[in-house]
C-alpha cells in the first residue's frame, strides 16, 4: 500500500513539475517578462526544495514518514494554486498586432496606404528592444513554485528510505524502478495536459476566439496556462490522503515470524527512545561532517549537479527550441517531447531495475554501468548539432526582398522599394506568409493593398512586395519551413529515444550507488556510520598484533597446538577469507 501511495505521490510531483516546464514559453509570453526571468521562477522550485531538503531527510524519521509525506502532497496543491492565481486577478492577455482584432476592418489601417500622416521608423537604438514587464502578477507564480518546491521536500528521501528500512536490499531496486516508473508517468500525464492548455486560448470564455488573429504556432500565442495548475493542484491534494492512514513502521519485509517482526518492532521503538533522550540536534553536525568526508558521496553529488544542470536546461527550454527552430506550436512541441522522449525512460527504469535484481549488482558493478552507459548517451548527443534547419526566410530580416540571403546584423533592409511608399510600422511582428513562399513582418511591409475575411481566415491581395504571376496575396502567420526541416525533426526525436533510453537504465544502478554507502539524511547513518571504522580497526589489528598479544599467542600455540600447525594455519587463512567477504557483504 505504500509503495501504491508513493508511486503516485510521485506521479503527482512530476507531474506539476512537467507541467510547469512545458508552459514557461506561455508564461514568458503572459507576462511579458525576458528569458533570464523565466528561468529564475523555474529554478525558484529548487530554492524551495533547498530551504529544508537537509532538515526534512535528517529528522524526518523522527515523526511520522507517511504524515510528513502527506503534509508535502498538500503543501504543493498550494503551490500549484497560488501559480494559477494571477489569471483572475489580470486583466485579459493583449498581443501586438497591426490588424484589429476587435474585427472592425473599415479602416484597413494596417495595409499599405500611401496617404498615411505618421510615418514609422525602424528601430535603432537595441535597448528599445528590450522587454518592458507589464505586470508583477508574475511574483505569484515565483512564490507558488518556492511553495511547491518546499512541498516535494519530504516525498523522495522519507518515501525511498521507508523502502529501504523496511524492504529486503534485494527487491528494493525493483521497487525504485516502479517509484521511477511513477515519475516518467506522472511527465506524461502532464505533458498531454500541458499539450491541451497550449492549444486552448489563455482567455477562452472571456473573447471571442472567431476574432483572434494568431494561431498557436504564433509566437504571441498563450495558451491557458492557468487551467492546468487547478488539475496539479487538486491531484497533490487527492494524492496526500493515503499517507495519513498509514503506519509509521512496518516489518521487515521477509520476517514471516510474527513474533520476530513483533520483537524486532519493539526493539526498533526503545531505539527511538534512546535517540530521543540523547537529543535530536546533538548528532546532526557529527552527520554532516561523516557526508562531508565522504568522497564517494561528495563525488557522486558533485556528477549530480553538473548531469542535472545540464538535462534541465534541455528539458526545461525544449519545447522552446522546437517551436522556433523547427517551426512546431507549442501544443505540437509539448506532445512530441512526451510521446518520443518519456516511454523509453519509463522502459529504461523498468528494465534497470530487473536487470539490478536479476544479476544482483553490486555497487561497484553498477558504479561501471551508470558511468560508460551514460558516457554513451553524452557521445550521441553531439549528433544534435547535425540536426538542424535554416532560419525563416523572412523578407527584410534573414533574406531580401529580392530572395537573397543575409546576415541577421544588417541594418536599414526592412523597407524596400515595394513599400517605401506605405509608412508602414517597421517596430511590430505580425508575419504574413506570400503566395511566393516568402514570409514578411506585417502584410503592410509586403505592401498589400486590400483584404477580405476576419480573424485567422484574413486573406490579404494585390501585395505589391510579393513576386508572382498573377494575383500577389498573403496569409497570416509565418510559411512553413519545408520537407528537409521536417526530415530533421524526425532525426532529432529518433536520436532522442535512443538517448533518453540509455540514460534512463543508468540512472538506477546510479541511484543504487547512492544508496548502498549513503543512506540520504537518514538518522540510521549515524550508527551505521560507526561501524566503518569499527571494521577498519579490527582490520587493523588482525594485520599489526600487539607486543603483549603476541608474546602470549606464541606461548599458548607452543604449548597446546604444536602437532597441528600447518591445520591451524589453513583453517586461519579460510576463516579470513570468510570474514572478509562477510564485511564486505555487510558494509
Amino acid at each position: 500500500m505504500f509503495l501504491l501511495a508513493i508511486t503516485c505521490a510521485y506521479v503527482s510531483k512530476t507531474l506539476s513539475g512537467s507541467y510547469m516546464n512545458s508552459m514557461l514559453t506561455q508564461i514568458e509570453r503572459q507576462f511579458n517578462i525576458p528569458t533570464s526571468l523565466v528561468g529564475f521562477i523555474n529554478g525558484s522550485f529548487e530554492i524551495g526544495n533547498l530551504l529544508l531538503i537537509i532538515f526534512v531527510s535528517y529528522f524526518g524519521t523522527k515523526l511520522h514518514r507517511p504524515i510528513m509525506i502527506g503534509v508535502g502532497c498538500v503543501v504543493m496543491g498550494l503551490g500549484c494554486f497560488l501559480q494559477s492565481l494571477p489569471h483572475f486577478l489580470m486583466d485579459r492577455y493583449e498581443y501586438e498586432s497591426t490588424v484589429s482584432v476587435s474585427g472592425n476592418l473599415s479602416s484597413n489601417s494596417f495595409l499599405c496606404m500611401e496617404n498615411r500622416t505618421q510615418s514609422f521608423k525602424p528601430t535603432e537604438d537595441p535597448s528599445e528592444c528590450v522587454k518592458e514587464v507589464k505586470s508583477l502578477m508574475w511574483v505569484y507564480v515565483l512564490v507558488g513554485n518556492i511553495i511547491r518546491g518546499i512541498g516535494e521536500t519530504p516525498i523522495m528521501p522519507l518515501g525511498i528510505s521507508y523502502i529501504e528500512d523496511f524492504a529486503k536490499s534485494e527487491n528494493s531496486p525493483l521497487y525504485i524502478g516502479f517509484i521511477e516508473t511513477g515519475a516518467i508517468i506522472g511527465p506524461l500525464i502532464g505533458l498531454s495536459l500541458a499539450s491541451f492548455c497550449a492549444n486552448v486560448y489563455v482567455d477562452t470564455g472571456s473573447v471571442n476566439t472567431d476574432d483572434l488573429t494568431i494561431t498557436p504556432t504564433d509566437t504571441r500565442w498563450v495558451g491557458a496556462w492557468w487551467f492546468g495548475f487547478l488539475v496539479c493542484a487538486g491531484v497533490n491534494v487527492l494524492t496526500a490522503i493515503p499517507f495519513f492512514v498509514l503506519p509509521k513502521t512496518l516489518p521487515k519485509e521477509g520476517l514471516e515470524d510474527i513474533a520476530e517482526a513483533v520483537k524486532n518492532d519493539k526493539e526498533e521503538k526503545q531505539s527511538e527512545v534512546r535517540k530521543k533522550s540523547v537529543g535530536i540536534t546533538k548528532d546532526f553536525l557529527p552527520f554532516m561532517k561523516s557526508l562531508l568526508c565522504n568522497p564517494v558521496y561528495m563525488l557522486f553529488i558533485l556528477i549530480s549537479v553538473l548531469q542535472f544542470n545540464a538535462f534541465v536546461n534541455m528539458i526545461s527550454f525544449m519545447p522552446k527550441y522546437l517551436e522556433q527552430h523547427y517551426g512546431k506550436s507549442a501544443s505540437d512541441a509539448i506532445f512530441l517531447i512526451g510521446i518520443y522522449n518519456l516511454p523509453p525512460i519509463c522502459i529504461g527504469y523498468i528494465v534497470g531495475g530487473l536487470i539490478m535484481k536479476k544479476f544482483k549488482i553490486t555497487v561497484i558493478q553498477a558504479a561501471h554501468i551508470g558511468c560508460w552507459l551514460s558516457l554513451i548517451e553524452y557521445l550521441l548527443y553531439f549528433l544534435c548539432f547535425l540536426m538542424i534547419c535554416d532560419n525563416s526566410s523572412v523578407a527584410g530580416i534573414t533574406t531580401s526582398y529580392e530572395r537573397v540571403p543575409q546576415d541577421l546584423h544588417v541594418e536599414n533592409v526592412i523597407l524596400a522599394d515595394c513599400n517605401m511608399d506605405c509608412n508602414c510600422p517597421a517596430k511590430i511582428w505580425d508575419p504574413v506568409c506570400g503566395n511566393d513562399g516568402l514570409s514578411y513582418m506585417s502584410a503592410c511591409l509586403a505592401g498589400c493593398e486590400t483584404s477580405s475575411g476576419t480573424g485567422i481566415n484574413m486573406v490579404f491581395q494585390n501585395c505589391s512586395c510579393i513576386q508572382t504571376p498573377g494575383n500577389s496575396s498573403a496569409v497570416l502567420g509565418l510559411c512553413d519551413k519545408g520537407q528537409d526541416c521536417s526530415m530533421m525533426l524526425q532525426y532529432f526525436l529518433i536520436l532522442s529515444v535512443v538517448s533518453s533510453f540509455i540514460y534512463s537504465l543508468s540512472a538506477i544502478p546510479g541511484y543504487m550507488v547512492l544508496l548502498r554507502y549513503i543512506y540520504l539524511g537518514l538518522p540510521a547513518a549515524l550508527r551505521g556510520s560507526s561501524y566503518i571504522p569499527a571494521f577498519l580497526i579490527l582490520i587493523i589489528l588482525r594485520k599489526h598484533r600487539l607486543p603483549e598479544e603476541n608474546a602470549s599467542s606464541e606461548t599458548m600455540l607452543e604449548a597446546k597446538f604444536t602437532g597441528k600447525e600447518n591445520e591451524g594455519k589453513e583453517t586461519d587463512q579460510n576463516s579470513k577469507v570468510l570474514n572478509d567477504d562477510e564485511l564486505k557483504t555487510k558494509l
